[in-house]
């Protein structure tokens, strides 16, 4: 299915209402958007991303991360690591923002159907993610197993920890969550994300993975997926890199021959394998 920009001059952003503000962590917080003008059909597909625009300031692109069953608000987690997302961190329930969206290309959570499912993601990389999840259980017969491996730096930098606890308890979908660094009062696993893969119980040749976080963390997760006999063509990873204008003008995010803004953000890793390996691409 083919989605459409909300507005039909792609560099033209929508005015979107803050309706509820939630602080995830102590960097990162939750905005929940309702049009101004009233509309409340946007649809999206997990995966795709929306531009952001602070009014004064400038606009960023940010991982749509409500569920794509619900189309009538439009839900973003943000990271507040810059000029703009510091800006939209000052903001409050009531003011206005600019949004354009949805672009890029989403996690083929339909063409999976049949599958085991491998989620790995550490810190933030949950966000683009959760979209995907939202699909898989609401369609849980459609797919084998479910595993969500998850990896933040401290217990204090768990995202969405109320969600992971409810998924962790479900009968049908296996979570294992791991931080890098914990005191006496963590009793969970302590680790790289990564070293969770062997662990987990899932049919190598019949898994669909799906891979975001920092590139490191991918590196690494892609690595044990495949020694885990997982091949690079059943693996997908978003390449969530710096995008300017998310329509593919302005070069901001070439990757290769690719565009992370319009071949991505996400890909299918057998396609990036060899330029995925360079630094500094």
């Amino acid at each position: 299915m083919s989605i459409q920009a909300i507005n039909t001059d792609p560099m033209l952003p929508d005015l979107f209402q803050i309706e509820h503000i939630r602080r995830e962590l102590s960097d990162t917080f939750t905005l929940t958007l309702a049009a101004q003008d009233g509309k409340t059909d946007f649809q999206f597909q997990p995966g795709q991303f929306n531009m952001l625009y602070q009014f004064g300031v400038g606009e960023v692109p940010i991982s749509i991360s409500g569920d794509p069953a619900r189309s009538d608000r439009l839900i973003h987690t943000i990271r507040d690591v810059g000029s703009v997302t510091s800006a939209m961190a000052k903001l409050a329930k009531g003011d206005v923002i600019g949004l354009r969206g949805p672009y890029g290309k989403p996690w083929p959570v339909e063409d999976m159907e049949g599958q085991d499912i491998v989620i790995i993601t550490g810190g933030i990389g949950l966000a683009p993610l959760r979209p995907a999840i939202y699909h898989i259980l609401a369609n849980r017969k459609k797919y084998g197993k479910v595993v969500l491996l998850y990896g933040a730096r401290t217990p204090g930098d768990i995202l969405y920890r109320k969600e992971l606890e409810k998924w962790r308890g479900r009968f049908d979908m296996c979570v294992e969550v791991t931080v890098d660094n914990a005191g006496r009062e963590w009793s969970g696993n302590v680790g790289v994300v990564p070293n969770l893969v062997s662990r987990a119980r899932f049919d190598p040749l019949h898994t669909s993975a799906m891979v975001c976080g920092p590139e490191i963390m991918m590196h690494y997760a892609i690595k044990a997926l495949n020694s885990a006999d997982v091949a690079n063509d059943q693996i997908y990873v978003s390449m969530e890199r710096n995008m300017k204008c998310a329509v593919g003008f302005c070069g901001h995010c070439q990757y290769g021959h690719n565009f992370v803004c319009k071949d991505g953000p996400v890909f299918r890793f057998d396609r990036i394998s060899k330029i995925f390996s360079v630094r500094e691409v």
